[in-house]
């Protein structure tokens, strides 16, 4: 909504972007399906709009972010500071969400923001980017070259990046950053307090950002949570199953390799009642509102063939 994630994952096995605010990727260029969203909908942000296929989706505040299979963009939920106004073209790759304000990536590189620009978080910069993130009132993006560039508000240093070019995943929320370097160590930066810069040591493949806390998953498949717990939300669960995560303000989400879904934290809104069982290829945490997409019938079974074979081969690395 990843002050989320974003990212802010969608599948933490292949190309990233992450996000409170949400990673965003996909196994495979071609796979979409159908959104199931549940939380609060007060806005519409659980409105899906009928007939599209999804390949990833991004949830904000009080609006939702979807990237099509053709690659345009569909916004639904609450038009304001012009959050649903998405840019036109067919060529997006990924989306993050994080309040009141988007950023997606074309397959140029290029990076584009709208939605509420009250700290010029939606004035991006120019270059080529792999990888975005949207935090509350900033942005993040990974250059081609692995640096990081930041915008936007910056209170709390979430701005200030760390020096370096091995960078491979970021993730944002309010006040805060988060990213993984090459080697799957992490880096934290802006804010401080409830321990959110204390990193813990190992080795991660997806990252995701909430209101003053964060969640990390491990290469060996596990999950590991830091920062405020008063709402239970660094209580992760346990098992290594797990291939993806995603923050919303005071809850989190994460995906298992048999495409299950699992949600912990503050249970406002129902947030907590995920609406069935999968399987799920693609997920994002809103503030108050979770998505995730289940793959269309006709691929499904290519689809769990898929998750299955990237986990056996990630095990054995492991």
């Amino acid at each position: 909504m990843s002050s989320h994630t974003s990212p802010r994952v969608i599948l933490a096995l292949t190309a990233s972007a992450i996000f409170l605010c949400v990673f965003a990727a996909t196994i495979h260029a071609t796979d979409a399906g159908t959104v199931d969203a549940w939380g609060y909908n007060e806005h519409g942000q659980r409105n899906v709009p009928s007939g599209i296929a999804f390949k990833a989706v991004a949830g904000g505040f009080e609006h939702s972010l979807g990237l099509t299979a053709d690659g345009n963009l569909v916004a639904w939920g609450s038009n304001s500071y012009g959050a649903l106004n998405v840019p036109s073209g067919n060529n997006f790759v990924a989306i993050s969400s994080c309040q009141r304000f988007n950023l997606a990536s074309r397959d140029d590189g290029s990076v584009v923001g709208w939605g509420l620009n009250n700290y010029n978080q939606c004035n991006t910069p120019s270059g080529v980017f792999h990888a975005i993130a949207a935090g509350e009132e900033h942005g993040l993006a990974i250059r081609a070259d692995g640096s990081i560039a930041a915008w936007g508000r910056n209170q709390y240093g979430q701005c200030d990046v760390p020096t370096g070019n091995e960078f491979a995943a970021v993730a944002a929320a309010y006040g805060q950053s988060l990213a993984i370097r090459n080697d799957g160590t992490l880096a934290a930066w802006g804010m401080t307090s409830n321990g959110l810069s204390n990193t813990p040591a190992g080795t991660f493949q997806a990252i995701g950002c909430g209101e003053y806390h964060n969640v990390a998953l491990r290469t060996d498949g596990s999950l590991v949570a830091w920062g405020s717990n008063e709402q239970g939300q660094c209580n992760v669960p346990q098992g290594n199953d797990f291939i993806a995560v995603s923050s919303g303000k005071f809850y989190n989400l994460s995906l298992k390799s048999d495409g299950t879904l699992v949600a912990w934290g503050l249970d406002a809104f129902d947030i907590l009642s995920v609406p069935n069982s999968g399987p799920y290829f693609a997920i994002d945490a809103g503030q108050h509102h979770g998505l995730a997409i289940t793959p269309e019938p006709a691929t499904l079974s290519l689809l769990a063939a898929g998750i299955g074979a990237i986990w056996m081969k990630r095990r054995r690395k492991a």
